[in-house]
């Protein structure tokens, strides 16, 4: 779904599936030409209803419609979009695996290396060369992210043209060029700060899977916690956000609803036959687990009121 949507986000501008033309002063939609329809307003054939109407029709409805949409999924599952669909994610994700190739650790600010296999199931082994590969895939993803950014503005197949001939505007250029380093940086450094601060398709996202009580959440068997032993936080190490999945729905505010952790924790236990601690969580369920949040952000005793789980060391 990630290489989809990816490759979606990467085609849908020379396909004209979806872009905003800056030099037609409109968007647009599979083909067609996605304007306010105001041309007769402006020529004096349309009454101020029917402009009105235009504004409502091709405008606004369409925004409510997809904000709107994006919001209930996100009220009743979370950060879907983020986990599934996001060319940014599916990039933060490519380079968290490169790095944990590189130096062992998913970000340079994790504190301490993680224990990981490949995919023969041995433990993994950092290799510095792997920089070789790191650091151009992370120019080449910016790169790549500022191109198709400047052809959802400008007639791609010229924009190409451009770039492969050596014709480039002045301002083509530039905006390539500080759209690439800018990228780079964020690629590299603060990824993960973007897709929890900055990114307000997810901080809506986030606030909308907040508000709801009951919505699809990571939940912990804090009763069974004691299986946690010999583990080596394993859940925590293979979040892509960098999260620690065993904490509280309101700690985990910018969860994209990957399951990763949920993977990791099976695979974990399943084979010494320790329950399986985190799972999800919808409903009445999910609710408790919420009821428990609230308690913690109190201050209050967190006892679970339905499993009553033994209290443990920190």
């Amino acid at each position: 779904m990630q290489a989809g949507f990816f490759a979606l986000f990467v085609l849908a501008p020379p396909l004209n599936f979806f872009r905003l033309d800056l030099t037609l002063g409109h968007f647009i939609l599979f083909g067609w030409d996605w304007t306010l329809g105001l041309d007769g307003f402006v020529a004096g054939k349309d009454s101020a209803a029917v402009a009105a109407w235009h504004l409502f029709a091709r405008g606004l409805l369409p925004i409510l419609l997809m904000v709107g949409g994006v919001l209930w999924v996100s009220f009743k599952w979370g950060r879907l979009y983020c986990g599934w669909l996001c060319p940014h994610f599916s990039v933060v994700e490519t380079i968290n695996r490169l790095m944990l190739k590189t130096f062992g650790k998913q970000s340079i600010w994790d504190k301490q290396p993680q224990i990981w296999r490949t995919g023969n199931g041995k433990i993994g082994v950092p290799d510095p060369r792997w920089w070789l590969v790191l650091l151009p895939a992370v120019a080449g993803f910016a790169f790549l992210w500022a191109l198709v950014a400047l052809t959802y503005l400008l007639p791609p197949m010229t924009i190409y043209h451009n770039l492969l001939t050596g014709q480039l505007t002045r301002a083509q250029g530039i905006f390539l060029g500080v759209g690439t380093s800018l990228l780079t940086i964020e690629f590299m450094f603060a990824r993960h700060l973007f897709c929890r601060y900055a990114c307000a398709a997810g901080l809506f996202q986030s606030l909308a899977w907040m508000a709801n009580r009951k919505a699809m959440v990571v939940s912990f068997k804090r009763e069974s916690a004691a299986g946690c032993s010999g583990c080596q936080s394993g859940c925590e190490d293979v979040c892509p956000m960098r999260l620690k999945p065993r904490q509280v729905k309101r700690m985990m505010f910018a969860c994209v609803q990957c399951g990763q952790c949920l993977d990791r924790c099976e695979t974990q236990q399943a084979p010494t036959g320790k329950v399986i601690l985190l799972q999800w969580e919808k409903g009445n369920r999910a609710s408790q687990e919420a009821a428990f949040d609230a308690r913690a952000a109190q201050g209050k005793p967190v006892l679970d009121h339905v499993h009553q789980p033994e209290r443990l060391k920190d």
